[in-house]
C-alpha cells in the first residue's frame, strides 16, 4: 500500500511541475498578444490604402504591368503557406497546412502546377516528412516577423512571378486571419496577380458606390505602379504574417490555458487517490494493531 501512496506523490509531483511550465507559456502568450495585435492594427490601414492606390492607377490609365497582367492560360501557381516556428499552439499550424492543401488540390484541378513555398518550422517539417517539394522556405520568425522579413519573401515571389522561364503565372497566400481572442481563421487569397476591384459609377443600387477622383501621374503611370506594385505585395506579406503572429499567440495562450486546467483536475484526482490510499493504510494499520491486541489479551488469558 505504501509503494502505491508513493507512486500517487510522484504523479502529483510531476503534474504540478508541467503545470508550471503551461502557465508559465500562457502568461508570456498572453502577454505578447497585445503587441501583435497593436501591430496589426498598425498595419492594415497602410496595407489597404496601398492596395486602393494601387487598384486606383491600374484602373484609371491605360498602363500595363507584369504584377496586374492576368495570363488566360495559366499553368503554375505559387503557394506561400504561412505556420508556426513553435508547436503546443492548438490547431494553429494544422489548420493553415489543410487550408494550404485543399488550396493545391483546387489549383491542380484547374490544370496547374503548384509550386510551394512555407514559413514556419511545422509547415517545413509537414512537407519534408512526406518528402513534398518545397521551393523555398523561411523560418525563425513567425511569432514576431519585421518588415525586413516580408521584403526578403516577397522579392523571391516576385521574382517567380515575373520570370519569364520557369516561373508562376499566379502567387497565392494562405495564412491566418485573427478575428478574436477565440476564433483564429485560416484563410486563403489570391495576391498575384493584382485583382481590379474597380467600382462601377453611377451604380445607385451599390451603397458602395464612390466617385473616383482624376488623376495625373508623376512621371507616368507605369512608373507608379513600378513603385508601388513591390510595395503592395510587401504590404500584404507583412499584414498576413503579423496576423498569423497574433493567431498563433492566441492559439497558444488558448492551449495553454487548456493544458492548465487540465493539470489542475489531473491533481485534484491523484490527490483523492492518494488520500484514499493513506486511509486504507492507516485503517489497515490500525486493523493490524487491533488484532495483536486482541491476541495478546486471548494468550493472557489462556496462560491464567
Amino acid at each position: 500500500m505504501g509503494a502505491q501512496l508513493r507512486v500517487y506523490k510522484r504523479r502529483i509531483r510531476s503534474v504540478t511541475a508541467t503545470k508550471k511550465i503551461t502557465k508559465a507559456m500562457e502568461m508570456i502568450s498572453a502577454a505578447r498578444i497585445g503587441k501583435a495585435q497593436r501591430a496589426v492594427a498598425a498595419s492594415t490601414p497602410y496595407a489597404d490604402e496601398l492596395t486602393r492606390a494601387v487598384t486606383a492607377v491600374a484602373t484609371r490609365s491605360n498602363a500595363k504591368h507584369p504584377l496586374t497582367s492576368e495570363n488566360p492560360n495559366a499553368t503554375r501557381a505559387a503557394v506561400l503557406l504561412i505556420t508556426a516556428d513553435r508547436g503546443l499552439a492548438g490547431g494553429y499550424s494544422s489548420n493553415a497546412i489543410k487550408a494550404s492543401l485543399a488550396l493545391a488540390e483546387r489549383l491542380r484541378g484547374e490544370g496547374k502546377d503548384v509550386v510551394t513555398y512555407i514559413i514556419g518550422r511545422k509547415g517545413v517539417s509537414y512537407y519534408g516528412f512526406r518528402d513534398l517539394g518545397v521551393a523555398d522556405s523561411w523560418t525563425g520568425f513567425s511569432d514576431k516577423p519585421t518588415y525586413g522579413d516580408a521584403k526578403v519573401v516577397s522579392a523571391k515571389l516576385i521574382e517567380a512571378f515575373t520570370a519569364e522561364a520557369g516561373g508562376v503565372d499566379e502567387v497565392h497566400v494562405v495564412s491566418t486571419l485573427f478575428e478574436s481572442m477565440l476564433t483564429q481563421t485560416a484563410i486563403e487569397a489570391r495576391l498575384l496577380p493584382l485583382k481590379l476591384d474597380e467600382v462601377k459609377l453611377g451604380d445607385e443600387s451599390s451603397a458602395k458606390a464612390e466617385i473616383f477622383p482624376l488623376y495625373d501621374f508623376e512621371p507616368s503611370a507605369e512608373g507608379v505602379l513600378d513603385a508601388l506594385l513591390p510595395r503592395y505585395v510587401e504590404s500584404r506579406i507583412y499584414n498576413a504574417l503579423l496576423q498569423s503572429a497574433a493567431s498563433e499567440h492566441a492559439a497558444r495562450r488558448r492551449a495553454m490555458k487548456s493544458a492548465t486546467d487540465n493539470a489542475g483536475e489531473l491533481i485534484k484526482s491523484l490527490t483523492r487517490l492518494a488520500n484514499s490510499a493513506r486511509q486504507a493504510e492507516i485503517t489497515q494499520e490500525i486493523s493490524e494493531i487491533v488484532g495483536g491486541a486482541n491476541a495478546l489479551a486471548d494468550a493472557s488469558r489462556g496462560s491464567e
